[in-house]
Order: structure tokens, then C-alpha cells, then sequence
């Protein structure tokens, strides 16, 4: 394995280095996300996955809305070459990403403490401050109570951990692994050193546990159980770390693939994905983000979801973009039931109004709306020749000139626009489409000196500057994403001036005007 393609986790002099994941075509959104809500720096990106460098807290980091989860970094290094390896060799492979480097290991742990404290500490902070009369009544008596109980959890806790470790160690042998108390006790001084040396107290007892996911041609080879437990033995002798593997204190990420090797530690059990404020889950929440993320949302701007289902996308844009007018429609009652019951939840019921109704037929003055935002269904509750053609028809209608539209669309909602761009009007405006915009602030800089490289742009397709032959809709940019079972394409759309389309639809009828096609861009690849 070359050493020359590993990363450090942490740098102190510029920051942490960090990773997400993400859904598949989120990437360009989640790298325009770490570089205005964090300021992030040396942001870049493989397929599902975001690096980055940044000094934000985990209060800051916790923020991220289109990841999935996030981890700190401890190092991200070239594959493992599986077909050219014997399997003796790779399991030496496997070891050496432990004992190759274990100052990484140590700095990364000594700095997911200090973020886990500082943590804490903010947390108890804010707590202290949200309740300045608190009662004090009573208090010594409070603290010794408490300090005996704690007492007693240590002690519980250290005969627990004595014998979950015995457990443990039977488990790997009856494994086949060939760790034994005897050389685990032969490494006991070198790890003792190497704990003192990085500054962490106690970590000889932390206890863990390994977490593998593995694609490519080391599945052909090892399991992810497998590779979990040769790394975790090997954390186990070189550390003295005891594993643990129901209720961890410490878990180990790692990802190998035929393109990279990448091993971090979660920083939160819950995925950021999984929004406390949505009680029931309809389209995934990062989706409906990166939706309102492109849909230019201003102060004072009315935001339409005219089916907008049990109401995610209006929840997202309004934690978002508070100081905005939403309102979202739908004709099923137990979608606006369920609607309303996550707008309760999220503590928005004041500020979406709900409405019931059919899409096209809105009951909404003509130009009456700035943004329209919706998730138009995959299933068979619309079909896609007329009904998709006066679903736009009607949007177009309410939406005002020069509002924005952004739509969650199916390959056949695709095909079909596509096919209509048939009789499409070429704009006179030979301007190329607007770059897509990150609004957290619009006013805020970055402030950072690194620039994403060409190779790491936006996976987007942007279309050439016509109106779809059902209105006055020009498409902007189209980015294809990972519903799980399933690709859709989230394409944004701007409403164009009356006068000119008068000034360029001029053409001979029967005349065959040039089609309108989206360009392709590659997708991210697997590289480090």
C-alpha cells in the first residue's frame, strides 16, 4: 500500500480534516454546503463522499443538511491491490493500516475527545443559561448524591468491562484468530509509551468496535466482518483498546473499495439525515434541502409546493430561509393530514399554510408566485403524456416572471419534457445559464482561498437556453440523484419574459426548429 496517497486526519495549524457521506449526485451540493455554513477549506470529493478542512465546532458541523453522516478523518490512503495480493498479504495490508501510522490513530482519538468535550460543555452552557433561576436549595447535598452514584457506575463499569473483555477474547478465538493474552501482554509497554506520548489519558481502556464496508474486488476475498475483525485485532495489539461490540465507547468507520481506502470515527449515532423535526418521513430529507438550495429563496417570497405530500420540502425550505411565505397544497387528505402533523412538529405551523386542491387547478392569482418547489409523483397517480404537460402548464401559470421552479422529476417526467422541447423556441438571449448559487447567505463569503478544480465540479447538466413548447419555462441546470431503488433529476427551470418569446418564437409553421437536448457531464469518479 502506498504511503504516499495516505492523509492525516487532523491538521493543527489549519483545522480537522472531515468527510461526509452522501447520496449519490448530492455531492456538488454538500461541497458548495461545507464551504459557506463552515468555511471550509481543501474540499474535495470522491464518489458518495465529501473531504474537508474546517475549524467549526460540532454545534456548527451538526448543521449540514444535505450529508448523511460525518466523521472525522483518520486517514484516507490508496486501495489495497486485492488481485495481484495473496490473501496472506492481504491481511497484512489490512494490519498495516493500524500499525503503519499509529500516531494518526492517537491524534485523531485525542481530538474527537476534545470535540466531544467542548461539546458538552457548550451543551451544559446553553442549558445553564435557559434556566438562570434554577433552584439551589439543597445543592451540596445534590453533589455529594451525585458523586456517590458516579462513584458506583465506575466501579460497575470496571468489573463490566473485565468481563466483557474475557468474553470478548474467547469470541476471536473461537474465530480462528490468532491473538492470545500472552502477546497482547508482550505489547503492553510500547502501547503504554505510545498512549503517554499523544497526550490521552486512559485510552488503554477505551473500548471499541469496527464497523467495515467493503465493495470491488476485496469482497471477492473477505467479508466486511472479516476485515472487521483483522482490523479490530490489530487496534487490539497495538493499543491495548478492548473491543466492544454492542455498546461501544468508540467506533471505527472504513470503507475499502477498488479506488480508496478511508477510515474515520462517526461523530454523532444519529444521521444527520435523520431530521429531529420530521415526524413522518415522505422524500428524503437531504433531497428536499438541495432542492431549496438552488431555488433562489429571498426574504419576503412567496414558496408554493402545489403537491407537496406530507410537506418535507416545505419544512426544509422554512428552517432554512425562516423570513419566507410558504404554502403547500395537495388532494389527498391523509397527505395534508400527515403534513400537518410534521409542520406541528417542527414548530411551523405558523408560518405554511396549507391548502386542498389539484394541481392544475390551483387557486392562486396568475403570476402570483416567486418559487415553486415540488416532488412531481413516479407512480401511476398521474400519467405522463397530458397530465405532466398541464401540471407545468398550470405552475407556469401562478409563477411570476423571472421566478424560479425546481422539480424532482422521474426518467419518464424526463424523457417526456424532452420529447416536447421538440417544438421548442430558441430564446434570443444567448447568455449561458446562471451558475447554480449557494443561498445559505448570500451575502457571506466563504472566505476561503481554495477553489474547487474543474475535476471537482457540480455533476450537472445544464441545458441550453429554450422554452419547453408548454410555456414560457427555460431550464437552467438538471443534476441526476440516488433515490435508493431509483435515479431521478432535479431540474430547475426560470420563467422568461413575454416579450422575448414574442421576439424569438417567429418561425414558418411546419418549420422544424432545432431540439433542445441536455448535456451530459461525467459523474464523479472514484479517485482519490
Amino acid at each position: 500500500m502506498a504511503a504516499a496517497g495516505a492523509e492525516p486526519g487532523c491538521d493543527p495549524g489549519g483545522g480537522a480534516r472531515f468527510f461526509c457521506t452522501a447520496g449519490r449526485g448530492l455531492e456538488s451540493f454538500l461541497m458548495r454546503e461545507v464551504q459557506a455554513r463552515l468555511e471550509a477549506t481543501q474540499v474535495e470529493y470522491i464518489s458518495g463522499k465529501v473531504f474537508f478542512t474546517t475549524c467549526s465546532d460540532l454545534a456548527s458541523m451538526k448543521k449540514l443538511k444535505s450529508a448523511e453522516r460525518l466523521f472525522l478523518l483518520i486517514k484516507k490512503q490508496l486501495p489495497i491491490t486485492v488481485p495481484s495480493l495473496s490473501k496472506g498479504k492481504i491481511l497484512n495490508e489490512m494490519q498495516r493500516l493500524v500499525n503503519d501510522d499509529p500516531g494518526s490513530w492517537l491524534k485523531a482519538i485525542s481530538l474527537w475527545k476534545e470535540l466531544l468535550e467542548c461539546d458538552t460543555k457548550r451543551e451544559k452552557v446553553s442549558q445553564r443559561d435557559a434556566n438562570p433561576l434554577k433552584r439551589k436549595v439543597g445543592e451540596n447535598e445534590i453533589v455529594i448524591a451525585k458523586k456517590l452514584k458516579v462513584e458506583e457506575i465506575q466501579m460497575v463499569e470496571e468489573s463490566h468491562r473485565e468481563d466483557q473483555r474475557d468474553r470478548l477474547t474467547e469470541y476471536y478465538l473461537e474465530q480462528g484468530n490468532a491473538v492470545t493474552q500472552t502477546e497482547a501482554l508482550q505489547e503492553q509497554g510500547p502501547q503504554n509509551d505510545l498512549v503517554k506520548t499523544a497526550g490521552t489519558e486512559n485510552l488503554e481502556d477505551l473500548t471499541f468496535r469496527v464497523s467495515c464496508r467493503c465493495s470491488g474486488n476485496i469482497v471477492k476475498a473477505f467479508t466486511a466482518q472479516e476485515v472487521g475483525r483483522v482490523v479490530g485485532i490489530a487496534l487490539m495489539r497495538k493499543f491495548g483498546w478492548k473491543a466492544n461490540l454492542r455498546n461501544p465507547y468508540l467506533e471505527i468507520f472504513m470503507h475499502l473499495s477498488d479506488a480508496y481506502s478511508v477510515v474515520g470515527i462517526p461523530l454523532f449515532r444519529v444521521p444527520l439525515a435523520s431530521r429531529t423535526y420530521i415526524q413522518t418521513a415522505g422524500l428524503r430529507s437531504t433531497i428536499a434541502w438541495a432542492m431549496a438550495s438552488i431555488a433562489e429563496i429571498k426574504a419576503g417570497a412567496l414558496v408554493l409546493d402545489p403537491m407537496c405530500g406530507l410537506g418535507t420540502i416545505l419544512v426544509e425550505a422554512a428552517e432554512e430561509w425562516p423570513d419566507v411565505y410558504y404554502m403547500g397544497a395537495d388532494v389527498s387528505d391523509s397527505q395534508l393530514l400527515g403534513a400537518c402533523d410534521n409542520l406541528k412538529a417542527a414548530g411551523l405551523a405558523d408560518k405554511i399554510d396549507l391548502l386542498q386542491g389539484s394541481v392544475t387547478e390551483l387557486p392562486l392569482p396568475s403570476q402570483s408566485v416567486d418559487v415553486i418547489i415540488s416532488d412531481i409523483p413516479f407512480g401511476k397517480k398521474f400519467k405522463l403524456g397530458k397530465d405532466i404537460k398541464s401540471i407545468l402548464q398550470e405552475m407556469e401559470r401562478v409563477l411570476r416572471v423571472d421566478g424560479t421552479m425546481v422539480l424532482l422529476l422521474s426518467e419518464d417526467h424526463r424523457r417526456h419534457l424532452r420529447d416536447c422541447r421538440g417544438s421548442s423556441i430558441l430564446l434570443t438571449s444567448q447568455e449561458s445559464p446562471p451558475e447554480m448559487k449557494m443561498l445559505l447567505n448570500p451575502d457571506k463569503r466563504t472566505g476561503t482561498s481554495d477553489k474547487v478544480s474543474p475535476s471537482h465540479k457540480a455533476s450537472s447538466s445544464q441545458c441550453p437556453r429554450r422554452v419547453l413548447a408548454c410555456g414560457s419555462l427555460v431550464p437552467v441546470e438538471c443534476f441526476k440523484v440516488s433515490l435508493g431503488k431509483t435515479d431521478a433529476f432535479i431540474c430547475k427551470y426560470k420563467k422568461a419574459h413575454a416579450s422575448g418569446l414574442s421576439a424569438a418564437g417567429c418561425h414558418e409553421p411546419g418549420a422544424q426548429p432545432e431540439m433542445a437536448t441536455l448535456q451530459e457531464f461525467p459523474s464523479p469518479q472514484d479517485s482519490l
